[in-house]
């Protein structure tokens, strides 16, 4: 029996180095992207409150020109209804282009087209095929605009959006927590913002953190200006390249 001990001792030992080394490993697994990430693919761009593409689609003009493939969603209806939807339509977005072929992709959320940015990752387990994140400008906490439009509006002045969209709804508070480890997400905003209020309101746990004002001392860029002010351009070239964010976050004001 006394030799029974040590090989049954042994055995759990080696169970147990087993279990911890499935978990390290699984760990370092579930916390880095994939090796197929690290390929640049396509840059999905989704509009903000509204629906409006004409900003957007400069930046995609501008994208294309440094060879990227970019596309601006078209948001259902006005563009003011169900964020979820809105974050539904960007992963069908996101899967026709795996399916096509492509590796990753890239997405830029511009206002409210970040708080769907944000949605898709947490509801449609978007870490598993972004590569990189950037949001403009977006009321991930709310803005208190769309808090008082919910407080004091009726339906046609605060559509299903704009209550989503208040500090405090239950839409925010349901994707009010950190990201998916390791998530390359930059979130850029100005400090001149009179929309998002506050402006850092754009704070996301987790993230790469810029407010345009912190290497950009004098832009005087408004929210409506950030998809085409070219100081937040040459920001958004720089994170959709290859240099870690951190880097992207400490460069030099500069225009593209």
């Amino acid at each position: 029996m006394r030799y029974l001990w040590p090989a049954v001792a042994g055995a759990v030992v080696l169970l147990l180095l087993t279990l911890v080394g499935v978990r390290l490993v699984g760990g370092a697994d579930d916390d880095g992207p994939r090796p197929d990430q690290a390929r640049p693919g396509p840059v999905l761009l989704v509009p903000g409150y509204g629906g409006n593409r004409t900003g957007l689609s400069r930046l995609a003009e501008r994208l294309r020109a440094e060879g990227r493939t970019a596309t601006v969603l078209t948001l259902p209806g006005d563009g003011t209804g169900s964020l979820e939807e809105q974050a539904g339509l960007l992963d069908t977005a996101v899967r026709d282009a795996m399916d096509a072929g492509a590796p990753s992709v890239d997405v830029v959320g511009y206002s409210a087209g970040g708080v769907v940015a944000r949605l898709w990752i947490e509801r449609h387990d978007g870490a598993e095929r972004a590569r990189r994140v950037v949001s403009l400008g977006s009321p991930l906490h709310g803005t208190r605009l769309a808090g008082l439009g919910a407080r004091f509006g009726n339906a046609a002045q605060c559509p299903q959006a704009c209550q989503e969209l208040a500090p405090g709804s239950d839409l925010l508070d349901s994707i009010d927590g950190d990201l998916p480890g390791r998530l390359p997400w930059l979130s850029i905003w100005t400090e001149n913002d009179e929309t998002v209020l506050p402006p850092d309101s754009a704070r996301l746990d987790g993230a790469v953190n810029l407010p345009l004002q912190s290497i950009c001392p004098a832009a005087r860029t408004a929210h409506g200006e950030l998809p085409t002010d070219p100081y937040v351009t040459a920001l958004v070239l720089d994170a959709l390249g290859t240099s870690p964010l951190s880097e992207v976050a400490r460069g030099t004001c500069r225009t593209a």
